[in-house]
């Protein structure tokens, strides 16, 4: 048997942590298509990220952690950041997905008081003339209401003032949207929502309906009273920080889905004196969702509409779906219309 050649290079052995976690599904990557990461300066830091992160072969995930990396660096080096910022700032997001559970999610709350579920949802949901606008859909949805047959009240009784809910779901052209499914759920009369509640067995002041062969709903619930939204946890901490105060205006969620319709996430604003209406702690209220209530005393029509006695707010509302090919359209206008305002500002 020859000699080993002297020149001939071995492969380096590869420690038992790395081949498992190469093992594992950990990436192998081909070291030679990476930037040198050594030696880096404020200045260089931020090209080598997005030179790392160059390999990603979703163009999407590729396009978004660019400019993430970009507006992250540019925001701590305009700030000039300290370390101990830095740190509560990871102490405070720690914070915040410990407190989350099943029914109570402080990431989307974050995202709401920062503006940004706002800015998200009026983005993603252009509408045309004559649609109805989308808002927020908040921290409170849950996944268990249970499907209440039209005239049923979504509310056990007991939760506070009766009030009754019509209308019709339909398209641009007015048809009636069958079979649309409406999940709404609001506070009870104590500004709560039912997963507030200590030892929550139930769904309660929410519920599901289903638009009938005309496209027409109504159903019985409680008037929604303003509230505060969650302040116990790390989001309500910042926000006295901030010096602002954490109350919504009352209103009642609404989400409609229906096949071959653009799903729409919004809410009906009781006008009245709320004394919020005008500065919701998460930005929410669009002037086509307020409403009044018209107050009905009639006793006989109270027992009509289900109630055991009246008098109960009335709130009358037609919704307006798109379908999800409009619902392109508009987002592609948009888009150009956004693209267009950049090339004026230059």
């Amino acid at each position: 048997m020859s000699a080993p050649n002297a020149t001939e290079v071995k492969p380096k052995k590869v420690g038992k942590a790395i081949q498992m976690a190469l093992d594992s599904g950990a990436p192998n990557v081909d070291l030679s298509k990476l930037p040198n990461l050594t030696d880096l300066s404020a200045d260089s830091l931020c090209d080598n990220v997005i030179a790392i992160n160059s390999l990603c072969e979703n163009p999407r995930l590729k396009f978004v952690f660019e400019k993430l990396v970009t507006h992250v660096h540019q925001f701590a080096k305009e700030v000039s950041l300290t370390t101990e910022e830095w740190m509560a700032a990871i102490q405070f997001l720690t914070a915040t997905g410990q407190i989350c559970t099943d029914i109570r999610q402080e990431f989307i709350l974050l995202s709401d008081i920062l503006g940004l579920s706002a800015l998200v949802d009026t983005m993603n949901h252009p509408v045309p003339e004559g649609a109805t606008e989308s808002t927020v859909l908040g921290p409170f949805f849950t996944e268990d209401a249970k499907d209440i047959p039209n005239g049923g009240s979504i509310a056990s009784e007991g939760k506070g003032e009766y009030m009754f809910v019509k209308g019709r779901v339909t398209d641009l052209r007015g048809n009636g949207i069958a079979g649309c499914k409406i999940e709404t759920w609001e506070t009870d009369d104590e500004g709560l929502y039912d997963t507030q509640y200590e030892g929550r067995d139930g769904p309660d002041c929410r519920g599901r309906i289903t638009t009938d062969a005309d496209g027409y709903y109504w159903f019985r619930g409680v008037r929604p009273v303003a509230y505060p939204i969650p302040n116990d946890g790390p989001v309500g901490k910042l926000l006295r920080q901030l010096s602002r105060h954490v109350f919504r205006p009352a209103h009642l969620h609404m989400l409609f889905e229906a096949p071959g319709y653009e799903s729409l996430i919004t809410s009906l604003y009781p006008t009245g004196s709320d004394p919020y209406i005008k500065s919701d702690a998460v930005f929410g209220v669009k002037s086509s969702l307020l409403i009044d209530y018209e107050e009905v005393t009639d006793e006989e029509e109270a027992k009509r509409c289900g109630f055991p006695h009246g008098p109960f707010g009335l709130l009358k509302r037609d919704f307006v779906l798109i379908t999800t090919e409009e619902a392109e359209v508009e987002k592609r206008k948009s888009l150009a219309n956004y693209y267009a305002s950049l090339q004026v500002k230059k």
